[in-house]
């Protein structure tokens, strides 16, 4: 089978938060999205001191697609309009889909705000294609114990499986467009593969380390852009490295954004706002 060719790479740009440290490799001024995969902001590493203010993403609302959040490093307090409330730590993974429309809180716990430490989050914007857009919210908070870890290269590489089939095991999180998605942990000298991957748009976005994907050398920060028609793909690890590994079937559907909401048309986001504004978004206060 052919191996994807890498026909691009793109820097994270720095885009600070306030005091919050953030990178994002798309969009960018060269690349706007990765069909399905339409954003991601890469929060720190960084290191907050006691007496913080924590994170800055207090309630506000989304439509129309799902934010799929890693926690690295620190923790992260979750609540939204749908009754889904988390705290989920280091490690850990939370998968929200906004669908119709709910109002959700990201921000750090009392604890994290009190005596502070490392934080490193990155959150991905996964659309959903137009017949999924208003389906019912619905939330996953996944503990670091309660994704699977799979060793590969005798055990030089760790697969965390969130979504998809690998190693004949299944993530936890039932993607509802067939979305596979992990996190890589690659000591140096580690080495990976994927198949069947033909048709299907591969994210993968370097954290920490140098790798090299099907023989081409990668930073960190940097987003790699494959073709769509070959089916293989091989990452290797020059040193200690984590890579947000993830692919999908493109929707290949017209994306109208505006903020918080992604939908098809212009239209749609004049109806998100009209019903946000109405309060059809908030069920229960997320604060």
């Amino acid at each position: 089978m052919p191996a994807k060719t890498l026909t691009a790479q793109h820097a994270a740009h720095r885009d600070d938060i306030g005091d919050l440290q953030t990178r994002r490799p798309v969009p960018g001024p060269k690349l706007a999205q990765v069909d399905p995969f339409l954003f991601l902001n890469h929060h720190g590493p960084q290191v907050y001191p006691p007496a913080n203010r924590g994170l800055p993403f207090g309630p506000h609302p989304h439509r129309g697609f799902e934010t799929v959040t890693f926690i690295l490093e620190g923790e992260l307090a979750h609540r939204d309009s749908a009754g889904h409330e988390s705290v989920i730590k280091a490690g850990g993974v939370q998968w929200m889909t906004a669908g119709s429309g709910l109002i959700h809180a990201e921000v750090s716990p009392a604890a994290f705000l009190e005596a502070g430490g490392p934080l490193e989050i990155l959150q991905l914007w996964v659309n959903l294609p137009s017949r999924l857009k208003m389906t019912s919210p619905r939330y996953v908070g996944l503990q670091a114990d309660q994704i699977p870890a799979l060793t590969a290269d005798q055990g030089r590489v760790t697969v965390n499986l969130i979504s998809g089939k690998w190693g004949g095991q299944t993530g936890p999180v039932p993607s509802l467009t067939g979305v596979f998605m992990t996190t890589l942990h690659m000591k140096p000298g580690g080495k990976v593969g994927f198949g069947s991957l033909a048709g299907r748009n591969v994210f993968l976005y370097l954290v920490r380390g140098h790798v090299s994907v099907n023989g081409k050398a990668v930073a960190p920060w940097h987003l790699v852009e494959l073709d769509l028609e070959g089916d293989t793909l091989e990452i290797a690890a020059d040193d200690e490295a984590v890579v947000l590994y993830g692919h999908a079937e493109p929707i290949n559907e017209p994306v109208v954004a505006h903020g918080p909401f992604v939908m098809n048309t212009r239209e749609e986001i004049v109806d998100a706002i009209r019903d946000y504004n109405a309060g059809l978004f908030d069920h229960v206060t997320a604060a």
